[in-house]
């Protein structure tokens, strides 16, 4: 029997990170952890002001996200968190070097109109534009997949499901 995966569900915010990555966990019999409760106060407060974090901000969230990979081991785990840059994925697979990325991929459009629609969330639609410059999609040479988020939970969990047990298996 294969290892359970750990698995970094990535993208912008408002791509599907929670949505899709609770899903995707129940799929893979793992547990979900949502990586935006693994900020710090501080990284959340200034998110909610509308000040897009910066590297200083994110190195200790990006390694505590590693940790819980880590820490999942044989158990597997799918944990959200944008790990929007190729260096902040580099980050946690220096604390979790077996961790797969899955990229929800979508585009401007797709997702401004997703968070216009969306209440009870600490990022704010204005915030889109520098999520989206700042978003650097996975190298051919880095361990994920991409899955385009534009169809059904269902599609997008099973597509997901079968590109990651497939890149495992490599």
């Amino acid at each position: 029997m294969d290892a359970k995966l750990l698995v970094v569900v990535m993208g912008v915010s408002g791509s599907g990170k929670s949505t899709i990555g609770t899903a995707l966990a129940h799929e893979l019999d793992v547990p979900f952890v949502d990586g935006d409760d693994l900020h710090p106060r501080a990284n959340v407060d200034k998110m909610h002001a509308g000040h897009p974090l910066t590297d200083d901000d994110r190195w200790p969230w990006l390694a505590q996200v590693g940790r819980a990979l880590q820490a999942a081991h044989e158990g597997g785990l799918v944990i959200a968190c944008s790990a929007l840059k190729r260096r902040y994925r580099e980050a946690i697979l220096r604390e979790e070097p077996r961790a797969l990325f899955l990229h929800l991929a979508a585009s401007h459009e797709v997702i401004a109109d997703r968070l216009a629609h969306r209440s009870g969330h600490f990022m704010p639609p204005a915030l889109l534009d520098s999520q989206f410059d700042t978003l650097e999609p996975l190298a051919a040479d880095e361990p994920g997949v991409a899955v385009d988020v534009g169809g059904d939970i269902a599609h997008v969990v099973h597509t997901a499901a079968e590109a990651l047990r497939t890149l495992q298996r490599r």
